[in-house]
């Protein structure tokens, strides 16, 4: 006999054996008992989670000769004709292939004969959001007046798409997601069945993986498994087969955008795809793992929502200390749209790197939420000493002979790069020699650091900066820059972003330097 797969070999057979939905199993076992079976039902929610397999078992339960407790017996010919798919009574209908009216006339004509056996004749239609709008109104008036013995369940994952006619002639039936631990437990009680050797570890995360859906989870079970046979199924074994990335990658990928450091967020990126790692789930997961650091940092109590080890929830307690609310928000943002894009992305690696050099890089977005990560970066710099350098000696003394008995203020660090400070202090001196129309731009110029000890000349405006930006004006710069120093420097040009002012996004160098020296003058 050929290999069959799991969600086929495991579909439940009576209304005990459905996990996630209690409320609508005990609703229709209820309707069962009483008799007061409707005459049109609709199904509706995500992928996976019973739909159909609750409308079969509805549909032996109607018509079984020995049901006990509103369950199918499975024994009697009609359980067995309904399960082996080949009853008279159940018709099963595809939608997606079945959508014209004439499928839906066929219909129409055939409810007019009772069923051979059993009291109802069920009609399954799946997918029923495809039918087209002719076929919705051929279905209107049978579904509306049909026979005693006819039950029509339509079942869907778009409910939205279906017409208000239609919805409000059913009784309607949400099927929610299944929990994780709900499939977890399922799964291990199918692998004690087959005899498997499955870490629970691996068990949960394919549960996560699953999505609320335990024929998905079935299916990615059933791949793992038989890339393993005979062996112990590990946590590693899984993320190998489905090409995901272990938490802990995801905590050295988080660190390394904290320190904004581009070079090691984008070894990280070779390192996976070297491994063959799926950059879309990837996405999706780094996504999760954002929205968990998110939820841990707006409360203490998130162990059961979380659903994660104590290990790994102590190491997001560390990292939420690391990460504001904002920031955290800024990364999810860009992640999600991530995510949408890499679906449909013939080049998604390059559009993971981009994304994670934005973040890392949030000078790069002109957006209002990252100007706070912006002012932070230049804070980080400062820490650093990237802008500045520590305190001379000398001047430490300096300060503390003029020191008055109160306390003293905070030390103003060395000023920056000795090429850089000296530039700074000339720069007016500078302005006066350059070309009519440059002169004029530069007037209204203020001064940053950039990277690398590089000069920002920050203007007021896109127009200004676009004229003073030109490479042509920005050689005339660096030939009178070298002639006062004898040094090469490279320069960069910005403007101050509208609605907002130069001291909100840049450190003034030239007020820094003059503050620095009239301490010393003192």
């Amino acid at each position: 006999m050929s290999y069959m797969a799991l969600y086929r070999k495991f579909r439940p057979d009576g209304f005990e054996d459905v996990k996630g939905q209690d409320a609508i199993v005990a609703t229709l076992k209820n309707q069962i008992k009483s008799d007061r079976i409707g005459h049109a039902y609709l199904f509706c929610g995500t992928r996976g989670t019973g739909k159909t397999t609750v409308a079969k078992i509805f549909a032996k339960a109607v018509n079984c000769e020995h049901s006990e407790d509103g369950n199918p017996c499975g024994e009697c010919e009609i359980c067995r004709s309904i399960t082996a798919g080949n009853s008279m009574n159940v018709i099963e209908i595809d939608a997606a292939s079945n959508n014209g009216v004439d499928n839906i006339r066929e219909i129409r004509e055939e409810v007019s004969y009772r069923p051979t056996a059993g009291r109802y004749k069920v009609y399954i239609i799946d997918e029923v959001h495809m039918l087209s709008i002719g076929a919705f109104n051929a279905l209107l008036k049978t579904l509306e007046e049909p026979p005693e013995y006819v039950i029509f369940i339509l079942a869907t994952t778009e409910a939205h798409k279906i017409p208000v006619t239609i919805l409000s002639r059913c009784q309607r039936y949400d099927f929610k997601r299944i929990s994780i631990e709900t499939i977890s437990v399922r799964l291990m009680e199918l692998i004690e069945k087959e005899k498997w050797d499955v870490e629970e570890k691996a068990v949960r995360y394919i549960a996560r993986m699953a999505d609320g859906s335990m024929r998905d989870a079935l299916s990615l079970l059933d791949q793992c498994a038989s890339f393993y046979i005979g062996e112990l199924l590990t946590y590693d074994h899984v993320l190998e087969v489905l090409g995901a990335v272990d938490t802990e990658v995801f905590s050295r990928l988080l660190r390394e955008l904290l320190k904004f450091d581009v070079s090691a967020v984008i070894e990280t990126v070779d390192e996976l795809v070297m491994q063959g790692r799926e950059l879309s789930q990837l996405s999706a997961d780094f996504t999760w793992y954002l929205r968990n650091l998110l939820l841990v940092r707006c409360s203490d109590d998130m162990e059961e929502v979380l659903d994660v080890s104590t290990e790994n929830l102590e190491r997001l307690k560390e990292e939420a200390v690391l990460i504001e609310n904002d920031t955290l928000m800024r990364y999810i943002r860009i992640f999600s749209d991530l995510t949408n894009q890499l679906k449909y992305a013939s080049q998604k690696r390059v559009l993971l790197e981009i994304a994670l050099i934005k973040l890392c890089k949030p000078q790069m977005e002109a957006g209002a939420d990252t100007l706070l990560e912006r002012i932070r970066a230049i804070e980080k710099k400062l820490e650093e000493n990237v802008l500045y350098s520590a305190p001379s000696k000398e001047r430490a003394g300096h300060l503390d002979k003029h020191s008055t008995g109160q306390e003293q203020k905070t030390e103003l660090p060395k000023a920056l790069n000795e090429d850089v400070k000296r530039v700074v202090k000339e720069f007016r001196t500078i302005v006066k020699d350059t070309s009519p129309m440059l002169r004029t731009y530069l007037k209204k110029a203020r001064l940053s650091a950039g990277e690398g000890n590089r000069l920002m000349i920050v203007l007021p405006d896109e127009v200004s900066a676009g004229a003073v930006g030109s490479e042509e004006h920005k050689e005339e710069i660096r030939g009178l820059i070298a002639g006062k120093t004898g040094k090469q420097m490279e320069l960069d040009v910005c403007c101050v972003e509208e609605g907002h002012r130069f001291e909100d996004s840049f450190i003034d160098i030239e007020k820094v330097i003059h503050m620095e020296i009239t301490v010393e003058d003192d």
